[in-house]
């Protein structure tokens, strides 16, 4: 099979993976508080990690790098996984996950701003259009149709689901600029980020009660979400000839996504959701030009062998 038939194999893979994890999440939070479901599924990713990194030979250079290395992890993990998901699982925990998935599905929207003070990336009429359209949409799915009357269905719920695409957002924007292995820094990043995971249950929660079937969902979101995909979808980048050839793909995880929720959550998606969505992917692939740029600036920098 040739490299660019395989990047596709990956990416599709990859975007059927990352279609379930909404299902997944919101499924779970029935069970778990959103802070035992963020230290067990960073635990298992964790896990995945580490075997990735022994089968691949780099965990003695893991525990080899400078101190200032350790230092970037240590705040990096702070940002993700600690910070993001925590927002994120809230803001699945109060929204239905027809609501909290394209919302956090801003996030390339998020980069294209972020990158204007941060990179000094020059936005011109069709990134800012772009914006427009995709907080069209926002409002759209966070007023549940509702824009005359400007009533938003959970005000708390909303601004969450903004904040965790803006923390992505940052934190793959100054990620580029840490030129280590993908793979180890991810690992590096947990590692940190479990530690404060384990503290803020300790202070907030408690540990979880062993339940096979509630144990599932949060192996399904650490495997998932946050490690095995990863993985994949960095496989596809380093196999694409071109990044934007498989980029493109992602943009059908929201799509597919709902697709799930209906038929695993039960939720029957609104009107209003379909609306929103394709505006906020409609704005994305109107600035589709300018993200790839970012993405490419990103992930291509330099690829992880895998």
């Amino acid at each position: 099979m040739q490299d660019q038939h395989k990047a596709y194999l990956y990416a599709v893979i990859s975007v059927l993976l990352w279609a379930t994890v909404a299902s997944a999440m919101k499924i779970s939070l029935a069970y778990l508080d959103f802070l035992q479901l963020l230290f067990l599924s960073v635990s298992v990713s964790l896990v995945v990690l580490f075997i990735v990194i022994v089968a691949q030979g780099k965990l003695k250079n893991v525990f080899k790098l400078p101190l200032k290395a350790y230092l970037k992890s240590a705040v990096f993990g702070l940002i993700n996984p600690f910070l993001y998901y925590i927002v994120l699982f809230k803001a699945y925990d109060l929204l239905p996950a027809q609501e909290a998935q394209p919302l956090n599905y801003t996030w390339p929207i998020m980069m294209t701003l972020l990158s204007i003070p941060i990179l000094k990336q020059k936005i011109n009429i069709q990134n800012f259009l772009a914006i427009l359209i995709s907080f069209l949409g926002v409002l759209t799915i966070s007023t549940r149709g509702n824009l005359l009357g400007f009533s938003f269905s959970n005000p708390y719920g909303a601004i969450l689901g903004i904040a965790s695409a803006v923390i992505w957002a940052l934190f793959w924007i100054y990620n580029i600029k840490d030129k280590r292995d993908e793979i180890s820094k991810l690992f590096l990043n947990f590692l940190f980020g479990i530690v404060y995971i384990s503290i803020a249950l300790a202070a907030f929660s408690s540990f979880p009660t062993f339940s096979a079937k509630h144990y599932m969902g949060a192996v399904y979101v650490g495997l998932f979400e946050m490690g095995v995909t990863f993985i994949i979808w960095s496989m596809a980048l380093k196999k694409s000839t071109h990044t934007a050839k498989v980029s493109r793909l992602i943009y059908l995880v929201p799509f597919l996504s709902l697709i799930v929720i209906y038929f695993t959550v039960g939720e029957s998606i609104q009107s209003s959701t379909l609306i929103g969505l394709g505006l906020i992917v409609g704005g994305l692939i109107f600035d589709n030009i300018n993200f790839i740029r970012l993405m490419e600036k990103v992930l291509k920098r330099k690829k992880t062998k895998i």
